[in-house]
Protein backbone atom coordinates (compact mmCIF):
# COMPACT_ATOMS: atom_id res chain seq x y z
CA UNK A 1 0.00 0.00 0.00
CA UNK A 2 2.87 2.24 -0.55
CA UNK A 3 3.63 3.03 3.05
CA UNK A 4 7.25 2.78 2.73
CA UNK A 5 7.33 6.16 0.61
CA UNK A 6 5.45 8.11 3.75
CA UNK A 7 7.20 10.29 6.04
CA UNK A 8 5.24 10.61 8.84
CA UNK A 9 5.85 11.79 12.43
CA UNK A 10 4.35 11.22 15.45
CA UNK A 11 3.46 12.66 18.84
CA UNK A 12 4.96 11.38 21.78
CA UNK A 13 3.28 11.09 25.57
CA UNK A 14 2.51 14.44 25.01
CA UNK A 15 -0.28 13.23 22.60
CA UNK A 16 -2.48 12.08 25.80
CA UNK A 17 -6.05 12.54 23.86
CA UNK A 18 -9.31 11.11 23.23
CA UNK A 19 -8.76 8.80 20.65
CA UNK A 20 -10.84 11.00 18.07
CA UNK A 21 -8.62 13.72 18.75
CA UNK A 22 -4.96 12.09 18.37
CA UNK A 23 -2.97 13.51 15.29
CA UNK A 24 -0.07 13.06 13.27
CA UNK A 25 1.88 14.68 10.68
CA UNK A 26 2.72 13.85 7.05
CA UNK A 27 5.43 15.34 5.28
CA UNK A 28 4.10 16.54 1.95
CA UNK A 29 5.87 18.16 -1.23
CA UNK A 30 4.04 21.30 0.43
CA UNK A 31 5.70 20.63 3.89
CA UNK A 32 4.32 19.36 7.19
CA UNK A 33 0.30 18.63 7.48
CA UNK A 34 -1.51 17.45 10.78
CA UNK A 35 -3.54 15.20 9.98
CA UNK A 36 -6.55 13.45 12.95
CA UNK A 37 -6.35 9.57 12.69
CA UNK A 38 -10.19 10.01 12.53
CA UNK A 39 -10.30 12.36 9.49
CA UNK A 40 -11.09 9.72 7.83
CA UNK A 41 -11.44 11.68 4.15
CA UNK A 42 -7.84 12.66 4.43
CA UNK A 43 -6.25 9.74 5.70
CA UNK A 44 -8.15 7.13 3.43
CA UNK A 45 -6.79 9.80 -0.25
CA UNK A 46 -3.21 8.78 0.82
CA UNK A 47 -2.38 5.24 -0.65
CA UNK A 48 -1.17 3.39 2.70
CA UNK A 49 -1.60 6.04 5.21
CA UNK A 50 -4.09 4.41 7.25
CA UNK A 51 -2.57 1.36 7.40
CA UNK A 52 1.04 3.01 7.91
CA UNK A 53 -0.75 4.91 11.12
CA UNK A 54 -3.12 2.84 12.55
CA UNK A 55 -1.49 -1.07 11.77
CA UNK A 56 1.76 -0.30 11.65
CA UNK A 57 2.76 2.35 14.47
CA UNK A 58 -0.52 1.16 16.43
CA UNK A 59 -0.69 -2.29 15.93
CA UNK A 60 -4.34 -2.40 15.00
CA UNK A 61 -5.49 -6.14 15.16
CA UNK A 62 -9.22 -5.93 15.33
CA UNK A 63 -9.93 -7.24 11.85
CA UNK A 64 -8.36 -10.42 12.32
CA UNK A 65 -9.49 -11.09 16.35
CA UNK A 66 -13.29 -10.23 15.21
CA UNK A 67 -12.49 -12.82 11.65
CA UNK A 68 -10.96 -15.45 13.94
CA UNK A 69 -13.99 -15.05 16.61
CA UNK A 70 -16.44 -15.39 13.58
CA UNK A 71 -14.64 -18.33 12.48
CA UNK A 72 -14.35 -20.44 16.41
CA UNK A 73 -18.06 -19.51 16.79
CA UNK A 74 -19.01 -20.87 13.94
CA UNK A 75 -17.50 -23.78 14.24
CA UNK A 76 -18.73 -24.62 17.62
CA UNK A 77 -22.39 -24.27 15.90
CA UNK A 78 -21.16 -26.60 12.71
CA UNK A 79 -21.91 -23.88 10.26
CA UNK A 80 -17.97 -23.56 9.47
CA UNK A 81 -18.60 -24.97 5.95
CA UNK A 82 -21.94 -22.10 5.13
CA UNK A 83 -21.13 -19.69 2.62
CA UNK A 84 -21.86 -16.24 4.01
CA UNK A 85 -23.25 -13.27 2.54
CA UNK A 86 -21.99 -10.53 4.72
CA UNK A 87 -22.95 -6.88 5.09
CA UNK A 88 -19.39 -5.23 6.11
CA UNK A 89 -21.07 -1.76 7.78
CA UNK A 90 -18.20 1.20 7.99
CA UNK A 91 -16.01 -0.02 5.41
CA UNK A 92 -13.46 1.85 4.97
CA UNK A 93 -10.82 0.83 2.97
CA UNK A 94 -11.89 -2.75 2.64
CA UNK A 95 -9.48 -4.22 5.14
CA UNK A 96 -11.79 -6.10 6.93
CA UNK A 97 -13.62 -7.34 3.63
CA UNK A 98 -10.21 -8.46 2.68
CA UNK A 99 -9.87 -10.40 5.76
CA UNK A 100 -13.07 -12.50 5.63
CA UNK A 101 -12.65 -12.83 1.88
CA UNK A 102 -9.31 -14.51 2.80
CA UNK A 103 -11.17 -16.37 5.73
CA UNK A 104 -14.37 -17.94 4.30
CA UNK A 105 -16.45 -19.00 1.75
CA UNK A 106 -18.34 -16.20 0.93
CA UNK A 107 -21.32 -15.83 -1.66
CA UNK A 108 -20.70 -12.04 -1.57
CA UNK A 109 -19.04 -9.12 0.52
CA UNK A 110 -20.96 -5.70 -0.17
CA UNK A 111 -19.44 -2.50 1.60
CA UNK A 112 -21.15 0.32 2.98
CA UNK A 113 -19.57 3.16 4.03
CA UNK A 114 -21.08 6.87 4.64
CA UNK A 115 -17.65 8.80 3.29
CA UNK A 116 -16.78 8.39 -0.63
CA UNK A 117 -13.44 8.43 -0.01
CA UNK A 118 -13.34 5.20 1.42
CA UNK A 119 -15.04 3.57 -1.55
CA UNK A 120 -11.77 5.40 -3.91
CA UNK A 121 -9.28 3.88 -1.56
CA UNK A 122 -10.94 0.26 -1.95
CA UNK A 123 -11.27 1.07 -6.04
CA UNK A 124 -7.37 1.74 -5.38
CA UNK A 125 -6.07 -0.50 -3.28
CA UNK A 126 -8.38 -3.26 -3.14
CA UNK A 127 -9.88 -3.86 -6.20
CA UNK A 128 -12.41 -6.93 -6.78
CA UNK A 129 -13.22 -7.55 -2.29
CA UNK A 130 -16.35 -6.74 -2.91
CA UNK A 131 -19.23 -7.58 -4.58
CA UNK A 132 -20.60 -3.84 -4.32
CA UNK A 133 -19.84 -1.17 -2.37
CA UNK A 134 -22.38 2.03 -1.39
CA UNK A 135 -21.92 5.26 0.04
CA UNK A 136 -25.13 5.84 1.94
CA UNK A 137 -26.16 7.01 4.95
CA UNK A 138 -27.79 4.28 7.22
CA UNK A 139 -28.72 6.88 10.06
CA UNK A 140 -31.09 8.00 7.32
CA UNK A 141 -34.55 6.31 6.52
CA UNK A 142 -34.52 5.58 2.88
CA UNK A 143 -37.40 2.76 1.35
CA UNK A 144 -34.95 2.24 -1.99
CA UNK A 145 -31.09 2.00 -0.16
CA UNK A 146 -33.10 -0.36 2.31
CA UNK A 147 -34.50 -2.52 -0.62
CA UNK A 148 -31.36 -2.34 -2.28
CA UNK A 149 -29.52 -3.76 0.80
CA UNK A 150 -31.89 -5.84 1.66
CA UNK A 151 -32.47 -7.68 -2.30
CA UNK A 152 -28.84 -9.10 -1.12
CA UNK A 153 -30.18 -11.22 1.81
CA UNK A 154 -27.25 -11.02 3.88
CA UNK A 155 -26.73 -13.83 6.66
CA UNK A 156 -23.66 -11.61 8.13
CA UNK A 157 -23.08 -8.04 9.89
CA UNK A 158 -19.70 -7.23 10.09
CA UNK A 159 -18.82 -3.65 12.04
CA UNK A 160 -15.34 -3.23 13.12
CA UNK A 161 -14.16 0.13 14.27
CA UNK A 162 -16.41 2.22 13.43
CA UNK A 163 -19.10 2.53 16.80
CA UNK A 164 -19.11 5.57 18.27
CA UNK A 165 -17.19 8.57 18.45
CA UNK A 166 -20.22 10.18 16.52
CA UNK A 167 -19.00 8.12 13.72
CA UNK A 168 -22.29 5.70 13.59
CA UNK A 169 -25.31 6.79 15.40
CA UNK A 170 -27.20 4.32 17.30
CA UNK A 171 -29.72 4.85 14.35
CA UNK A 172 -27.52 3.59 11.39
CA UNK A 173 -26.44 0.08 13.14
CA UNK A 174 -30.24 -0.44 14.26
CA UNK A 175 -30.82 0.52 10.39
CA UNK A 176 -28.05 -1.72 9.44
CA UNK A 177 -28.91 -4.42 12.29
CA UNK A 178 -32.72 -4.62 10.64
CA UNK A 179 -31.19 -5.00 6.96
CA UNK A 180 -29.62 -8.43 7.71
CA UNK A 181 -32.18 -11.81 7.87
CA UNK A 182 -33.02 -13.68 11.10
CA UNK A 183 -30.76 -15.85 12.54
CA UNK A 184 -27.84 -13.99 11.21
CA UNK A 185 -23.79 -13.75 12.42
CA UNK A 186 -23.57 -10.19 13.92
CA UNK A 187 -20.06 -9.43 15.09
CA UNK A 188 -18.73 -6.02 15.71
CA UNK A 189 -16.74 -4.13 18.66
CA UNK A 190 -16.82 -1.48 20.15
CA UNK A 191 -14.67 0.90 22.81
CA UNK A 192 -15.14 -0.35 26.38
CA UNK A 193 -16.10 2.92 27.58
CA UNK A 194 -19.01 2.87 25.62
CA UNK A 195 -20.56 -0.60 26.38
CA UNK A 196 -20.29 0.00 30.50
CA UNK A 197 -22.44 3.17 32.77
CA UNK A 198 -19.94 5.10 31.53
CA UNK A 199 -21.14 5.64 28.04
CA UNK A 200 -22.52 9.16 26.95
CA UNK A 201 -22.61 7.76 23.39
CA UNK A 202 -26.46 6.27 23.64
CA UNK A 203 -24.66 2.77 22.79
CA UNK A 204 -24.43 0.66 25.82
CA UNK A 205 -28.55 1.29 26.54
CA UNK A 206 -29.49 0.36 22.94
CA UNK A 207 -26.70 -2.46 22.72
CA UNK A 208 -27.95 -3.91 25.98
CA UNK A 209 -31.55 -3.53 24.85
CA UNK A 210 -30.65 -4.97 21.44
CA UNK A 211 -29.37 -8.53 23.68
CA UNK A 212 -32.61 -8.50 25.61
CA UNK A 213 -34.74 -8.95 22.65
CA UNK A 214 -32.93 -9.08 19.36
CA UNK A 215 -29.01 -10.54 19.99
CA UNK A 216 -28.27 -14.02 20.85
CA UNK A 217 -24.52 -13.58 22.45
CA UNK A 218 -22.43 -16.00 22.03
CA UNK A 219 -18.87 -14.39 22.91
CA UNK A 220 -18.15 -11.32 24.39
CA UNK A 221 -14.12 -10.74 23.95
CA UNK A 222 -12.56 -7.84 26.37
CA UNK A 223 -9.00 -7.52 24.05
CA UNK A 224 -6.67 -4.61 22.80
CA UNK A 225 -8.22 -2.66 20.34
CA UNK A 226 -4.65 -0.54 19.64
CA UNK A 227 -2.42 1.13 21.01
CA UNK A 228 -2.96 4.97 21.56
CA UNK A 229 -0.69 7.50 20.19
CA UNK A 230 1.06 7.66 23.83
CA UNK A 231 1.83 3.89 23.86
CA UNK A 232 -1.17 3.14 26.41
CA UNK A 233 -3.39 0.03 25.17
CA UNK A 234 -7.35 1.13 23.49
CA UNK A 235 -9.33 -1.89 24.88
CA UNK A 236 -12.43 -2.35 23.07
CA UNK A 237 -15.38 -5.63 23.59
CA UNK A 238 -15.62 -7.86 20.43
CA UNK A 239 -19.23 -9.13 20.52
CA UNK A 240 -20.07 -12.37 18.32
CA UNK A 241 -24.05 -13.20 17.96
CA UNK A 242 -26.70 -14.26 16.31
CA UNK A 243 -29.76 -12.14 15.21
CA UNK A 244 -33.34 -13.14 16.12
CA UNK A 245 -35.20 -10.58 14.45
CA UNK A 246 -35.48 -6.90 13.80
CA UNK A 247 -34.92 -4.34 16.87
CA UNK A 248 -36.70 -1.14 17.33
CA UNK A 249 -36.82 0.90 20.73
CA UNK A 250 -38.32 4.56 21.57
CA UNK A 251 -35.13 5.15 22.92
CA UNK A 252 -33.31 5.28 19.21
CA UNK A 253 -33.94 8.40 17.55
CA UNK A 254 -33.61 9.58 13.97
Amino acid sequence: MHSCNLQVKYPGRECMLEQDEEWFHLMTKDGQECIRIHEYERVYDVPGLYEEVVYNKLQCDSPQVLTALLKENMEAQGEETTPLRVLDFGAGNGIVGECLQDAFETEAIVGVDIIKEAKRAVERDRPGIYDNYYVIDLSQEDNRNKKKLESWNFNTLVTVAALGFGDIPTRAFVNAFNTVSNGSWVVFNIKDRFFSGDDDSGYNQMLQEMIGKSLKVYKKHHYCHRLSMAGDPLHYYAIVGRKENDFESPAISY
